[in-house]
């Protein structure tokens, strides 16, 4: 399995190369909080994934993660789409850098997980500081909707083993509400899907989207909320 970590502080254009054949998900923030005149937050903003498609919507957005080159990716796009209402800091989701009650939607893709999965020795605790990081930092009437993978390659949910615990505690522990999505890659060529398939995901993955001329990856996201 290819390291992520290194991806994310070496390879950052080429992992947003890879997010980029994805759909885009304003449609799923805006169904269960609409973001218009928001102070908002992403936690593992990652290349902006969600940052770029809410910013030009919000009051302010401040976009937060644990890698300086990933960031710096989101900052250009901002820059290029002619936006001011943002800033970038490099941040740990345990310990926001941000003052009590100062966002009204905070989001999350595809990040809080590398704290929370059980081949992480302290990840229930993880969990903890980060909830109560997030409900710091919200207003009262706050929002905070976290994505997390459901299985890449599959056409329904089938949840990582390692990540079902995290994801039982968010609904059963702390009152998220939830539902799955689709969040399938529409790569341009096989040559493509092949490189960015082999580049994130492995070998494995690569060698099926080869013995199956796939052009379309499908994938599986979970979508959790909760409103304070």
């Amino acid at each position: 399995m290819p390291d992520h970590d290194s991806i994310y502080k070496q390879e950052a254009l080429q992992y947003h190369e890879l997010i980029a054949c994805q759909p885009n998900l304003k449609e799923v923030i805006e169904g269960i909080r609409p973001n218009g005149g928001l102070d908002i937050v992403d936690m593992g903003a990652g290349t902006g994934r969600l940052t770029a498609l809410l910013a030009p919507e919000a009051g302010t957005i401040v976009a937060l993660d644990a890698s300086e080159a990933m960031l710096h990716v989101t900052a250009n796009r901002l820059r290029e789409a002619g936006l001011t209402n943002w800033t970038i800091q490099v941040a740990d989701h345990r310990q926001l850098p941000l003052p009590d009650q100062s966002a009204d939607l905070i989001v999350s893709g595809w990040s809080i997980s590398y704290l929370t999965n059980t081949d992480v020795t302290d990840w229930a605790n993880n969990l903890d500081k980060i909830i109560s990081e997030i409900k710091r930092v919200l207003r009262p009437g706050g929002t905070v909707i976290i994505f997390e993978t459901l299985g890449t390659g599959h056409e329904s949910p089938s949840a990582p083993d390692f990540l079902r615990p995290y994801y039982a505690k968010l609904v059963e522990t702390y009152g998220f509400s939830h539902r799955w999505i689709r969040t399938d890659y529409s790569f341009d060529d096989v040559q493509q899907a092949e490189r960015l398939a082999r580049f994130f995901f492995g070998d494995e993955l690569a060698a099926r989207v080869v013995e199956q001329q796939l052009v379309r990856l499908p994938e599986c996201a979970g979508v959790w909320w909760l409103q304070l």
